[in-house]
């Protein structure tokens, strides 16, 4: 399911990282969808069926990076176990597997996350044909940033 598939435009990702948070503040945390927009500026037009992050939940929303493009993007979640795991499949202009693992440290959290998502876009799957570590590098750039902009939010929440 992880291994990328020879001439596939597929972006993987897979990574660690701490929160200076116990697992169930830090779950408490990413249960407040209702500021993901607030959060993070490159999601627009979001929205959940559901009443929380359960199994059988569905976000919606549309992914604006700084480039000249958009892609909507379907996340159902699978597998919920809070205040330790989530499970999702992708859909829409980005599809497939994701998953998040939250285990304790002390007072703190190591959170490790990890996606494979085949991008559907003519556009993009074009541009990956040449491109496609460029693509790479600036999903993981903002991953990094979107990683950084949590921490803050939870350290001026705390």
């Amino acid at each position: 399911m992880w291994e990328r598939m020879a001439h596939r435009p597929v972006i993987q990702y897979r990574r660690a990282f701490d929160f200076a948070l116990a697992p169930a503040d830090l779950w408490a945390s990413i249960e407040r969808v209702d500021q993901f927009e607030r959060w993070w500026p490159w999601l627009h037009e979001f929205r959940m069926e559901g009443e929380s992050l359960t199994a059988g939940s569905v976000l919606y929303g549309v992914v604006v990076p700084p480039l000249p493009y958009r892609m909507s993007i379907r996340v159902e979640l699978t597998h919920c176990e809070a205040p330790i795991a989530i499970d999702a499949v992708i859909g829409g202009d980005l599809v497939g597997p994701a998953c998040l693992r939250v285990h304790p440290d002390g007072d703190r959290s190591r959170v490790e996350v990890a996606w494979a998502v085949e991008m559907m876009q003519r556009p993009m799957r074009l541009a990956s044909r040449f491109g496609l570590p460029l693509l790479q590098w600036g999903h993981d750039r903002v991953v990094d940033t979107t990683v950084a902009g949590f921490r803050r939010r939870l350290a001026s929440a705390g």
